[in-house]
């Protein structure tokens, strides 16, 4: 029941497919060919706030011309100009990763503070409206705006993302197709969206709902099973002027062509730095927990796309308050449950990848609450959406500079 072979595409459309972007897939396959192994890469996108009012403001331009030192080549344009990225590049281990991630974080703070701008990190915001705010003027951008007009404009979310390289194009999509199982446990886990346009949704996850299903080529990707069927689609789209660049298939998990990586895409952004680092480790472990069951030759669990749907649903609903649906065992398990199932399968990888202490805070998530479920829980207790929207925003900050890959201030 819960493996699906990808069904190959006609003979008639393999041989009308043209050769033009050959070269191109000579170098992606080269890439994903000399990729180093489990090398980490974490991208975080953060909202930049007016500090009083904490409503969206235009800002992007100038905190990425004043960034200076290593901050200024690790930021990064997402979509708006109320939205900056930080990322840590590629880095030799899960801790180099961590230190890199909580030092970037206390950087953009300190340079958005000197410019008079506050940070947000949840995956939606909760009043600001889309209609107010400005796409960035990139050629990337311009051309996304183009296509998808009030798509893109709709589309403002806050997301994080985690690269573990690789080694070898049809491993890399082997793993990717085993993933997309555990995709649903990711979005519960990191939900951190109750809130949009002054709504509270009684979503966990509004970002999800508003970008995955609102966006073409988004979401969980089919089975592709080899490389060789994965470049066909991506020959075919570009053929056809279905896409222009590889970054215009948005899927949740996606071989990354440019860095020869296996992109995780699903979670909400995180308020807090120890969050952000759980969950990371716990996806970074994942995927290197999956990559030693295929070298071993032992067959991995690769779920039809239907049945995922079907988990990522309840995940963007219920997120952690829910259930999961367990399909090998054809049963319903606690939100909750099946990630701590998912923490089991990865702990025997996390003392040889210096996964402690951070995964250990995967627990901390479940037992206090992730992000969504501390927001709906502040607002019962009578709390405004602005009210509770101040004390996620009082939070983005890591705690000191002395945050560090020990985990010793990251967990609080």
């Amino acid at each position: 029941m819960c493996n699906e072979a990808p069904r190959p595409l006609p003979p008639c459309i393999l041989c009308a497919m043209s050769d033009a972007h050959a070269a191109y897939f000579a170098e992606v396959e080269e890439r994903f060919d000399a990729a180093v192994d489990f090398s980490i890469g974490l991208e975080e996108e953060f909202q930049l706030l007016d500090p009083t009012s904490l409503a969206l403001v235009d800002r992007f331009e100038e905190l990425r011309d004043a960034a200076q030192g290593e901050l200024a080549e690790h930021v990064a344009g997402e979509l708006i100009s109320s939205e900056i990225e930080v990322i840590t590049g590629r880095c030799d281990g899960f801790a180099a990763a961590a230190d890199k991630l909580l030092l970037r974080r206390l950087a953009l703070s300190d340079l958005a503070e000197k410019h008079g701008v506050a940070l947000g990190a949840t995956g939606t915001h909760p009043f600001s409206s889309w209609k107010d705010q400005r796409i960035i003027d990139t050629p990337h951008y311009r051309l996304v705006e183009d296509r998808l007009k009030y798509v893109a404009w709709r589309n403002n979310t806050w997301s994080a993302h985690v690269h573990v390289g690789v080694h070898g194009k049809d491993r890399a999509i082997a793993l990717c197709d085993a993933v997309r199982g555990y995709l649903p446990h990711f979005l519960a886990l990191s939900a951190n969206s109750p809130f949009i346009e002054g709504v509270w949704t009684q979503l966990h996850s509004a970002r999800t709902q508003t970008f995955v299903r609102m966006f073409p080529r988004c979401g969980i990707p089919d089975i592709f099973g080899t490389w060789d069927e994965h470049r066909r689609y991506y020959e075919l789209m570009l053929d056809t002027h279905c896409v222009h660049d590889f970054t215009q298939i948005w899927w949740s998990v996606r071989p990354h062509h440019r860095f020869g990586t296996v992109e995780l895409r699903i979670c909400d952004v995180q308020t807090e730095a120890w969050q952000a680092l759980a969950i990371n480790a716990l996806a970074f472990g994942l995927v290197v927990a999956l990559a030693h069951r295929y070298d071993e030759g032992r067959p991995l669990l690769v779920l039809p796309g239907r049945y995922i749907e079907e988990n990522l649903w309840r995940a963007i609903r219920y997120g952690l308050d829910g259930k999961l649906v367990d399909f090998e065992r054809r049963r319903e398990v606690e939100a909750a449950d099946a990630v701590r199932e998912l923490l089991e399968l990865v702990l025997p990888e996390a003392d040889r990848l210096g996964l402690h202490p951070f995964i250990d805070d995967v627990e901390r998530i479940l037992s206090e609450g992730n992000g969504a479920q501390r927001q709906v829980k502040a607002h019962l207790e009578g709390e405004t959406l602005e009210q509770v929207f101040a004390g996620t925003v009082a939070r983005v900050r890591p705690s000191s500079g002395r945050d560090s890959a020990t985990g010793e201030e990251a967990k609080r």
